[in-house]
């Protein structure tokens, strides 16, 4: 969807009984616009109480016949007793003119039942019987004696009308398929919002109660010999909740940003406290804005996953720009000591959202007994395009397409 189109204001679609009133209240009129004529000559000319009635009945009979049927197909109530409300609603047209007489209009009767044979019957069905229709009312009029211009009238009006009612009936469905089909992208982006932000939180809270959770370690291992050591943990530990609480709240006002750098510092700070020796060697200085906030998820939930899922005693995390684009690396060696238990869910949401940046991912052992994370994405924003990913085949760990790590 281009940005023109998602910013265009969409007209509300009414609801389905709204639009389906509208247009068997429009049929009406038309065929009020058929017969009315003839009836009015009735009332103000002929006078006849015994026609009147007649006149009255047929034309009532015809518009509450006509508009229920109608409705009914319209809210998709089909039912085989429509079939009979079609052949009683061409016996009551069709008796109109003999009974009536064929002048003053009331040969236009005879066109309209055609206008629902294709809304009640099937495809196949309303075809033949809209065929039929054509060659058999004029006939009719004919032995009648309707006028030849009028007779050439209903052989072109009959395919007309039915036409026209497939066409009402096939419309009004297809809008209240858009309808459906907006109310279901309004549900799809609710849902995807949601998504996305347990995403933000998983990344954000995963990684901070890990790290309090370690500074926590650190802290009661010294608990007996180093009060001074402790004291600095227990600050550290107050530093992290109070940054998790912040990033919750950024992540709630939809405003957390990511920088690489400093996913990277941290994620360097809180292995080397768990006694990990962390390889950093320096990253390009001026990195393009759109790469920070993928390639440091890749960072943080790297971090969580040693310290969560493997033994590792060395981690080295490389960052470069080449080609036209900028790669992440990070490299371990707790392929071989991998600890057991859940694997979590976060290495398989990557390979999403790197596929979202147009870049590639891939997560797993490297053959060497280390576990390798790496992540590219284009120096020049680009748009979404298909994930590139190697299969993961480490304990508790799969491809970042197929399951979670």
């Amino acid at each position: 969807m281009t940005a023109a189109y998602a910013g265009r204001v969409q007209p509300a679609i009414p609801r389905p009984t709204v639009i389906a009133a509208i247009l068997v209240g429009m049929t009406g009129l038309t065929l009020s616009g058929l017969l009315l004529p003839a009836l009015w000559y009735e009332v103000f000319h002929r006078q006849d109480a015994g026609r009147l009635i007649l006149a009255f009945a047929g034309v009532g009979a015809t518009l509450a016949l006509y508009c229920r049927l109608l409705w009914l197909n319209l809210m998709r109530r089909t039912a085989p007793g429509h079939r009979f409300g079609l052949a009683a609603l061409a016996a009551i047209c069709w008796a109109m003119p003999p009974l009536l007489g064929t002048g003053q209009g009331w040969g236009n009767a005879l066109l309209v039942p055609a206008g629902l044979i294709a809304v009640v019957l099937p495809v196949r069905e309303a075809v033949a019987a809209t065929a039929a229709a054509t060659v058999l009312t004029p006939v009719y009029g004919a032995v009648l004696g309707l006028p030849a211009l009028t007779l050439l009238y209903e052989v072109t009006g009959i395919p007309l009308a039915a036409f026209s009612g497939y066409v009402t009936v096939w419309l009004f469905h297809v809008v209240q398929e858009l309808r459906e089909a907006r109310a279901e992208l309004a549900r799809s982006a609710v849902g995807e919002e949601r998504l996305r932000f347990a995403r933000d939180l998983h990344d954000v809270l995963g990684h901070s109660l890990q790290a309090v959770a370690l500074r926590a370690e650190v802290a009661e291992r010294f608990l007996e010999r180093d009060d001074g050591r402790v004291r600095k943990e227990l600050t550290e530990i107050q530093t992290m909740a109070r940054d998790a609480v912040r990033d919750v709240r950024e992540v709630v006002r939809g405003y957390r940003a990511t920088s690489l750098r400093t996913e990277l510092d941290g994620m360097s700070a809180v292995l080397r406290a768990a006694g990990i020796r962390c390889e950093r060697p320096e990253m390009p200085q001026s990195l393009p804005a759109h790469v920070h906030e993928p390639l440091g998820r890749v960072a943080r939930e790297a971090a969580t996953n040693v310290l969560r899922h493997s033994s590792a005693t060395w981690c080295e995390i490389t960052v470069r720009a080449d080609g036209g684009r900028v790669h992440v690396e990070i490299v371990n060696d707790g392929a071989g000591r991998r600890v057991p238990g859940d694997a979590g869910s976060g290495l398989a949401g990557l390979a999403e959202r790197i596929g979202a940046a147009g870049g590639e991912f891939s997560a797993g052992p490297a053959g060497d007994g280390t576990f390798r994370v790496a992540a590219s994405v284009p120096a020049e924003p680009a748009a979404a395009e298909p994930v590139t990913a190697e299969p993961v085949t480490a304990e508790g760990v799969t491809g970042p397409a197929e399951g979670a790590s």
